[in-house]
């Protein structure tokens, strides 16, 4: 795994916004902050109480507070069929064409005599840039946890990551990428199959470009939420502490650990879990992004040392 230099990226990525008009972008950072008003997203919750030991030099009393669960919008994640054209396009910055990744587009047309052609897609993900603005929509409900994510940072560029994303190397040869119904986008069942997780690279054969967008960015918030990974990448993850409970690895079609909100082409108020039949809106340009939310669990520091807590379903996080 290749860390990202953060401060540098984030630096011309603030450096490259002061030109940009907000007015003229598809896109843009303040229509992604305006979509966090999702009461459906935040899916707030009340699910226990947390116990902490208070002492003062008069001696200690337990005190409690109440333990709440809900999503972080933690990253935007854009699947793109062009290099360098990111739908968000005040961060096409941070992934131009390089001498690695220079080309895009298909190798089908979209028609079902073709399905045996592939697609590509490039992927980023990139820091969410509504956190404050999250914060302060999440507070009506009650006390809120933070999330992993920085804002604006880029957690995993595609043209950055050439040997994995266009070459599948060394993924290719992975038990998940070899053997059918492992790791997969939908039911072969169910015949509602959108494509398989692995390998987590830009190429995959499926004839529809919204359910090829999906599974791109289903591969890429899979690998952003793991340590260790054979990408070029950040984690975005964050170690628990006294009081808190982040969210963990995401699976595919699994809301307890994470979920998507569409934000272009067309911009949902509501998330969901791929495969979903509600929402195949196609782009002209091969351009998609979603936000992915993700659950944590936390309560409010009430004293100087954390005894424990219990869940009202009597699950833990």
């Amino acid at each position: 795994m290749t860390a990202f230099p953060l401060s540098h990226l984030r630096r011309s990525l603030l450096i490259g916004l002061l030109g940009v008009p907000l007015s003229s972008l598809a896109l843009n950072s303040a229509q992604i902050t305006a979509s966090i008003a999702s009461p459906d997203c935040l899916n707030y919750r009340v699910v226990g109480v947390c116990y902490w030991l208070f002492c003062t030099n008069f001696g200690c009393s337990v005190r409690t507070s109440p333990k709440v669960r809900h999503y972080v919008p933690d990253a935007v994640v854009s699947s793109y069929t062009n290099t360098g054209e990111n739908p968000w396009q005040e961060v096409r910055i941070l992934s131009p064409i390089n001498s690695t990744a220079q080309g895009g587009g298909d190798g089908t047309a979209g028609i079902s005599q073709e399905n045996d052609l592939s697609r590509f897609k490039n992927a980023d993900v990139i820091g969410h840039p509504g956190g404050w603005a999250f914060s302060q929509f999440a507070r009506q409900f009650g006390y809120a946890c933070p999330g992993a994510a920085t804002a604006l940072a880029p957690y995993l560029l595609s043209t950055l990551d050439t040997l994995a994303w266009r070459y599948n190397i060394p993924e290719l040869v992975f038990p998940e990428a070899l053997i059918p119904g492992l790791r997969e986008v939908g039911s072969r069942a169910a015949f509602n199959l959108w494509g398989t997780v692995y390998p987590r690279g830009g190429f995959l054969h499926q004839t529809d470009d919204y359910k090829a967008a999906a599974v791109v960015a289903q591969r890429a918030g899979d690998i952003v939420t793991r340590w260790g990974q054979a990408h070029v990448y950040f984690p975005l993850l964050i170690s628990p502490r006294d009081g808190y409970w982040p969210a963990g690895e995401l699976m595919e079609s699994d809301s307890r650990t994470g979920k998507w909100q569409e934000l272009t082409p067309i911009q949902s108020p509501t998330c969901a879990v791929f495969p979903n039949p509600d929402a195949h809106v196609q782009s002209q340009r091969g351009d998609y992004a979603w936000a992915l939310w993700r659950p944590y669990s936390c309560c409010q520091r009430r004293g100087q040392t954390f005894l424990g807590s219990i869940d009202f379903t009597g699950e833990q996080p």
